[in-house]
């Protein structure tokens, strides 16, 4: 099987759960999206409060603590261009003290609130965004989709 997310652990604990989560939003977000046959992947870092802070204010100017931070390596039209190259799509940083609170609050698995911050990760790479309410509802179906693919509910 082809490499489609490559894993860092910042200053938390490793956790193969992740892993396995991570392996099924992935491969069901690169098939829906027809890039399955592609060579890029996804790189996910999982970290704490702290490092994200840090990260987002470097490279955001926002100095506060956030539950995920999206960079995309391409534009969407660029993606083409590398397919048969070996090229990380982007990187998405999850913090996993957040993402724990956040289930809680939400009344939801933690399972669900970590896929859905890969899966929300994954589509502001791929280009979508939810600044104005058309974006939000063009980018809210696409990664409830995938959630619903993969049965994982609220």
């Amino acid at each position: 099987m082809r490499k489609l997310v490559e894993i860092e652990y910042l200053e938390i604990e490793e956790n193969k759960k992740y892993e396995e989560i991570a392996d099924k939003v992935f491969k069901s977000c690169f098939k829906e999206e027809n890039l399955y046959d592609y060579k890029i992947y996804i790189s996910v870092i999982l970290t704490n409060e702290e490092n994200i802070q840090k990260i987002n204010k470097e490279y955001r100017s926002i100095d506060k603590v956030t539950d995920v931070l999206s960079f995309p390596m391409f534009e969407k039209k660029e993606i083409e261009a590398v397919k048969d190259k070996e090229e990380v799509l982007g990187d998405i940083v999850v913090c996993i003290p957040v993402i724990r609170r956040q289930a809680i609050e939400y009344e939801h698995s933690e399972e669900r609130e970590f896929a859905y911050m890969l899966v929300h990760g994954f589509y502001h790479i791929m280009g979508y965004d939810h600044m104005t309410e058309e974006e939000k509802v063009i980018m809210r179906a696409k990664e409830e989709k995938i959630l619903d693919k993969l049965g994982i509910l609220k």
